[in-house]
């Protein structure tokens, strides 16, 4: 017993301080981004060009990021906000607010595709069209803007004959059969479609390309776009674009601003340290983490109670994945098929050999841990390497470290005056119902129903407090 007790003491401890180092890692890489992006930061001033800028997949804390930024612009009465952007895309959610928080901007802003070789595809494309000025740089592009969805199912393959009798738009593109996409999808797109030619039509930008791209997932280069009205101008840089606008006149909330930016202070706007433990725990491989050590330090705390670190932690664990979460394309029955599995392997660890629970169990958790963000982008997906490390995390956990707890209770106690019962003495002096005896060298106070006489050996029947109840033994 002590062994195993000695062991799970030991899986606490390591599992407190593995969190500990995990969480300080967190709040290390938060505040350390934190430190290097405020270096160089010009001071607001007022009239300034504000430049923020996006690099990467547009998610919640690329979100926030914007959407404060601009906000911030407006009250520090800036000119001009610059949004550098390259991206391969992003969660739909995201997007939206990004582009909700830029219409309702007060002051103009520039969506800049941004340095050479960036793009501005799928979502990246909605925020251009949302922008009050579209600019790109050169060789960089923009388009393949069609909403996916994980999981979909695959459009079935096309005949010759049924490719050769697709119908083909204005400009020479095929179009899909409406009869090869799901309900779902012709839904999604459908959407897409009214929602970008809504921004096409406000910023007066080629909306049937916009239709294109979302449609047949079009794409087109920066000398292409500014052919097709699809973006304003193009540009080297940020000093480039400046000179460019100045002195033109931009629509902002149904009224012309006059730019005039030429000589004006750039203050460029890095992340802080909220948008950088946001960007953190938004990960979805860190909130999947964070997730799993929160169950585990429940489990633990529930099946061996202690001074309470595992639960405390664990707990802590689960609010802030919880918190990410609702920012994520959060799947509930990947949720529950993770809570399925860890409930099959603990059932496991009841039984005496590793069977159909326990695989089923895997399997289960698995599946879930694949399904539990439900986005088609790779940067919000739970990588696979992960998923497998903690299934084994969790079976190590579930079907090795709680069978032992299991097993250490099920085991005779071998510590207390209990384990006394059973063991054999001899008789100190002669008595009827009661007198003394010693067993394993101290005396005791017994109580017996046949008389015994001094010498003989008792065996140990029970225990009452501190007085023995025995009987004779075999002489």
């Amino acid at each position: 017993m002590r062994t195993h007790v000695k062991v799970l003491c030991y899986v606490k401890r390591l599992f407190a301080l593995l969190l500990l180092f995990f969480l300080t890692q967190i709040v290390a890489v938060t505040s350390l981004e934190a430190t290097e992006t405020t270096e160089g930061d010009v001071t607001p001033i007022q009239q300034a060009v504000w430049v923020l800028e996006v690099k990467g997949a547009i998610g919640p804390a690329s979100a926030d990021y914007i959407i404060r930024g601009v906000e911030d612009a407006a009250v520090a009465n800036a000119s001009l906000v610059v949004l550098l952007l390259d991206t391969p895309g992003g969660l739909d959610m995201a997007m939206r607010d990004i582009v909700q928080a830029i219409l309702a901007s007060k002051v103009p802003v520039a969506t800049f595709v941004y340095p050479k070789g960036a793009r501005a595809a799928s979502a990246g494309t909605f925020i251009l069209y949302a922008s009050h000025i579209a600019v790109m740089a050169p060789a960089t592009s923009l388009g393949a803007a069609t909403p996916v969805q994980i999981g979909a199912p695959q459009v079935p393959k096309q005949t010759e004959k049924e490719e050769q009798n697709k119908a083909t738009d204005k400009e020479g593109n095929k179009q899909q059969p409406a009869d090869a996409q799901t309900t779902m999808q012709r839904k999604q797109i459908n959407d897409a479609v009214a929602y970008i030619k809504g921004l096409a039509k406000e910023r007066n930008r080629n909306s049937e390309w916009a239709e294109q791209a979302v449609r047949n997932a079009a794409s087109l280069t920066a000398k292409e776009a500014l052919k097709k009205n699809v973006i304003d101008l193009i540009a080297n840089d940020v000093a480039d674009l400046i000179k460019q606008l100045h002195l033109k006149k931009v629509a902002v909330n149904e009224s012309k601003v006059l730019l005039e930016v030429a000589g004006k202070p750039l203050h460029y706007v890095k992340p802080d340290w909220r948008n950088r433990f946001l960007q953190v725990i938004t990960d979805p491989n860190i909130a999947y983490i964070l997730m799993l050590i929160g169950l585990y330090g429940l489990i633990l705390e529930f099946y061996n109670p202690g001074i309470g670190v595992a639960g405390i932690t664990g707990a802590i664990c689960l609010l802030l994945a919880a918190y990410a979460f609702q920012m994520l394309p959060f799947n509930w029955t990947g949720f529950g098929l993770i809570i399925l599995g860890a409930l099959l392997m603990l059932a496991e660890a009841f039984s005496p050999s590793f069977g159909i629970l326990g695989i089923g169990g895997v399997i289960a958790f698995v599946l879930g841990s694949i399904m539990l963000v439900d986005s088609p982008e790779v940067p919000y997906q739970v990588g696979l390497p992960v998923i497998a490390a903690f299934t084994l995390v969790s079976i190590l956990l579930f079907m090795v470290t709680l069978r032992l707890l299991i097993m250490s209770r099920r085991q005779p106690v071998v510590s207390g005056i209990t384990t006394i019962v059973g063991r054999s003495g001899i008789v100190i002096n002669n008595f009827n119902d009661q007198g003394m005896v010693k067993v394993d060298g101290e005396l005791w106070k017994a109580v017996t129903d046949t008389p015994l006489k001094q010498g003989e050996k008792i065996t140990v029947k029970a225990v009452n407090g501190l007085i023995l109840t025995v009987e004779r033994g075999d002489n």
